[in-house]
């Protein structure tokens, strides 16, 4: 006799499998590009990266969304501002916080009751609301989907990794020590091979300049992020230097780039923001379609607009 369980999952069970898929599908066809911030070590500044990415990217009036699947430390809703906001649904999909008519933002932040509460998941509950949040969460239309990941190699991204589908490249946020740079050369590595396209390495807190006379002191060493890039063949998008407008902009919640007439960061990340534009642009006119032009849209040819060439190909 043939029981159920040899028989393989019962219908009802594939039915849901399969409508899961397609939601999943559905919503990440409506999104034009994702870009998922990595780092290969803490510290190094990832989140403020990613937060600051989406506002600027808001600010050029593009349709943005911000999710944080950093499930055992959240740090966006502080960055952000929205520490006090909480999950909310229409009865059919979640709904994400709206700091602006464009620019969007999830986290499971917004699900914890207190900011001291720890999350102690395993890897397959971890994949359960990576996906939840990327099939459940009414996106719309997007122009850009900012990711921001933990630190490594582990279950967040990689789970992302598999779940996005196409028009996908990592970010990768890097400071200029060699401490740094060796476990972010890790992550390039990951990249390459999971067959993500890698848009760029952005070496943060290089350098500061001091305030009352201007001299440049390297605190951290100076162009290890470049070096990396050029090594593993993918692209620099540029280096941010230690400022104190940034460190009180992600305290009180105000990212800097919200504010870009302040501090000597803002024009370097103005650059930053520019490249992974042009980047995609570019590599979406080699399609011979323009689909992707800085405008809304992905490129209909279906070609990732990241340069294949840069690190990746597939």
């Amino acid at each position: 006799m043939v029981t159920e369980s040899q028989q393989g999952p019962a219908k009802s069970e594939v039915d849901s499998r399969q409508e899961e898929e397609r939601r999943l599908h559905e919503r990440m066809e409506q999104i034009s590009r994702k870009l998922i911030v990595l780092s290969g070590k803490g510290g190094v500044g990832k989140s403020t990266v990613a937060a600051n990415l989406a506002v600027a990217l808001a600010a050029e009036h593009f349709k943005v969304g911000l999710l944080d699947v950093d499930i055992h430390g959240p740090s966006i809703p502080m960055l952000m501002g929205l520490d006090n906001h909480t999950l909310a649904t229409d009865g059919t999909s979640l709904l994400p916080v709206m700091l602006s008519d464009s620019l969007a933002v999830m986290s499971i932040g917004f699900l914890l009751a207190k900011r001291s509460d720890a999350v102690i998941w395993r890897g397959p509950l971890k994949f359960g609301v990576i996906r939840q949040f990327l099939s459940d969460v009414a996106w719309g239309p997007l122009d850009f989907l900012v990711i921001d990941c933990p630190p490594g190699t582990g279950d967040e991204p990689l789970s992302v990794a598999q779940l996005v589908g196409r028009q996908a490249s990592g970010v990768i946020v890097t400071t200029p020590q060699e401490l740094a740079v060796s476990d972010v050369r890790r992550c390039i590595t990951f990249c390459q091979q999971v067959s993500l396209p890698v848009a760029g390495v952005i070496e943060n807190m290089s350098g500061f300049v001091c305030p009352h006379c201007g001299a440049a002191v390297n605190l951290f060493g100076r162009g290890g992020g470049e070096r990396l890039a050029q090594e593993m063949r993918v692209p620099f998008l540029g280096s941010i230097p230690l400022d104190p407008n940034v460190v009180c902009g992600g305290d009180s919640g105000k990212p800097f780039a919200m504010d870009p007439a302040t501090g000597p960061a803002i024009g370097a990340f103005s650059e930053i923001v520019r490249r992974i534009q042009q980047g995609a642009a570019e590599a979406a006119a080699e399609c011979g379609t323009g689909g992707y032009d800085g405008k809304r849209g992905a490129s209909e040819c279906g070609h990732d607009p990241t340069p294949a060439h840069h690190g990746s190909c597939r």
